[in-house]
Parts: C-alpha cells; sequence; structure tokens
C-alpha cells in the first residue's frame, strides 16, 4: 500500500466527493466523462488505501446548543501513559477531536459544551481526574473561520 500514488481522477473524486459527498456515482461519471465503473472502482480503490474515511454530514455545534467550544492542552505525569489517557479522554463525549503534540503538553483535545460552566465542569471533573494527568492549560476557540481538507497533490 505505500506505492500508492494519487492521479487527477483520484483528485477529481476526491474534490467532487469532498463537496457533496451524496453525489450519485452516475452523475459524477457523467462530470467526469468516464464510466460509472470506473469511478466505482476508484473509489472502491480510495477507500481500500484509507485516502477516503467515511461520507458523513458535518454538524452545526452552535445550533445544537454547544455555545462554547475550546481547545485543551493536557501535560502528562509521564510519556508512557499517553494511551491509557487517549482511551480515557475518548469516553469523554464533549471531546470531539484528540491529538499527539509536542512541547510540555503531550496531547490536545477539542472540546464543545453547552456554556462555560458545562467546560469547567468537564476540564475538572473528567480531565484533570484522569491518572496521569498533571496539567491542562485551555484557550477558548471563539469561532472557526473556515475547515478544509488538505490540498491534494497529484
Amino acid at each position: 500500500m505505500e506505492n500508492f500514488k494519487l492521479d487527477a481522477f483520484d483528485a477529481r473524486i476526491i474534490e467532487e466527493l469532498t463537496s457533496d459527498a451524496k453525489t450519485p456515482l452516475v452523475k459524477l461519471a457523467q462530470k467526469l466523462k468516464v464510466s460509472n465503473t470506473f469511478v466505482h472502482q476508484r473509489i472502491t480503490k480510495l477507500k481500500e488505501y484509507k485516502v477516503l474515511k467515511q461520507a458523513s454530514y458535518s454538524l452545526d455545534n452552535w445550533r445544537l446548543g454547544y455555545k462554547t467550544s475550546a481547545y485543551t492542552q493536557i501535560q502528562l505525569e509521564n510519556s508512557k501513559t499517553y494511551k491509557k489517557v487517549e482511551s480515557e479522554l475518548s469516553k469523554i463525549p464533549e471531546i470531539v477531536e484528540c491529538v499527539n503534540i509536542s512541547g510540555s503538553y503531550a496531547l490536545m483535545v477539542r472540546i464543545f459544551c453547552l456554556d462555560n460552566r458545562h467546560l469547567r465542569d468537564v476540564i475538572y471533573e473528567k480531565i484533570q481526574v484522569i491518572d496521569g494527568v498533571v496539567g491542562t492549560n485551555t484557550t477558548i476557540s471563539f469561532e472557526t473561520a473556515f475547515s478544509r481538507n488538505v490540498k491534494i497533490n497529484v
């Protein structure tokens, strides 16, 4: 799988599907001026190589009542505990993303909460009590100016 290389058709298919994952394959094939079978085979290949993960809807957290968004950096007692801490963090429904980072903090999570009190409770009562967590640093996000997929290099 290491030899996988995107070509111009793969890039066009990805571009179309990330714009609208509900695009019927027939319509996509017509737009690209290729056969349905060709599009189906390429999408199968992109899924096989895990370039395309899954088709899903993007939720509007604000409209769902989550008025507070924050990024919290997490300092660990010992770097060897990061997998265990990640596992515990994955059980907290308000955390929507967890990444490993460099520096004095080992992990950073994205949190969505109903309000600032809810955020405080998540940090104090759910994150800071995890065995191995020794400190946090939280930055509240006012809004997301934009979010996008990476540029496809062919």
